[in-house]
């Protein structure tokens, strides 16, 4: 396995920080990002940034991290028990965007990069991340070019790229207690170390620059859309099932929590609203019912025609 250059990684994901907090703050048009910075009690630290109340997205959160520690944490180490008892360096950007009109869908995007060491061996390192798309209201032709733009930053890399991780996505975003997929998917990979360094290195950072290509056109498209109280409590109501999401299934909520992670940057996930009604049942042929009916199924987006 090729040696991994830790610093070029993240210088990358600090200018990836930047760059996203710019364009976000560029489209909300109305508040910026604020700033903390932490420290790890195992080295390492952060630097969290939020933008609350804004003219387009009621809460957005950009966070990059950079943490070590004496053994992995067991969600990092449960599917990888050879890793077990190794120290490591974890480091990564990830966001998410809750908009405060429910038909501009809620995202979600992560690159990470691990380290596990151990004395007398060398590092095993990999990557991660991603990225997912959460609709209140569905669009076929945002659904398209989201999953459009994941297949042709996956194209450089084999054919085989964009089928797997969507597939991956699919799988990953699933509420299994209710059965339902969280939203319309996108690309989730883990575990990448192959071919070599550079390559995977290089997928990375495609997935993270990608997300602003994927999402801002949404955004755009969106954002002046009227809507009302009926819109508003139904988006409230899918948000419960974000909430659901990350703290039942979510590994990377449960490896920040389990690493002695800073609990305020975790849980910026959470949308600042949310609701939750007993057994609710969208109206038959309504825009809600459409969501679980044309959108929430699984399905191949790509007409093949269209790549």
């Amino acid at each position: 396995m090729s040696q991994p250059d830790i610093s070029a990684v993240k210088s990358f994901l600090l200018t990836l920080q930047d760059t996203l907090c710019q364009h976000l703050a560029a489209a909300d048009g109305k508040n910026s990002f604020n700033e903390e910075c932490w420290q790890h009690a195992g080295g390492g630290g952060g630097r969290s940034r939020v933008l609350t109340q804004g003219a387009v997205f009621e809460q957005a959160g950009v966070n990059f991290s950079h943490v070590m520690g004496a053994t992995l944490p067991p969600s990092a180490s449960a599917h990888r028990p050879e890793l077990a008892g190794r120290r490591f360096q974890a480091m990564g950007v990830s966001l998410v965007i809750h908009p405060l009109n429910p038909y501009v869908p809620t995202s979600h995007a992560n690159v990470r990069f691990f380290v596990a060491e151990k004395e007398g061996e060398a590092p095993v390192w990999w990557f991660g991340g991603g990225f997912d798309l959460t609709p209140f209201y569905g669009f076929t032709e945002d659904v398209v070019h989201w999953h459009q733009t994941a297949y042709d930053l996956c194209q450089p890399f084999g054919d085989d790229v964009y089928p797997r991780y969507k597939k991956w996505c699919d799988d990953y975003f699933f509420l299994k207690h209710r059965n339902e997929a969280r939203g319309i998917g996108g690309l989730f990979f883990d575990d990448l170390n192959t071919p070599d360094f550079t390559t995977s290195f290089a997928f990375m950072r495609a997935v993270g620059n990608g997300f602003l290509d994927a999402y801002l056109p949404i955004v755009a498209r969106r954002a002046a859309l009227p809507w009302g109280e009926r819109e508003r409590q139904f988006q409230l109501y899918r948000r419960g099932r974000y909430v659901e999401f990350n703290l039942v299934w979510d590994r990377g909520t449960l490896f920040g929590l389990q690493s002695g992670g800073r609990t305020e940057s975790i849980l910026m996930s959470m949308p600042p609203l949310a609701r939750w009604e007993y057994h609710y049942q969208p109206e038959p042929d309504s825009p809600e019912a459409a969501l679980y009916r044309d959108f929430l199924p699984v399905k191949e987006w790509l007409a093949k025609e269209l790549v």
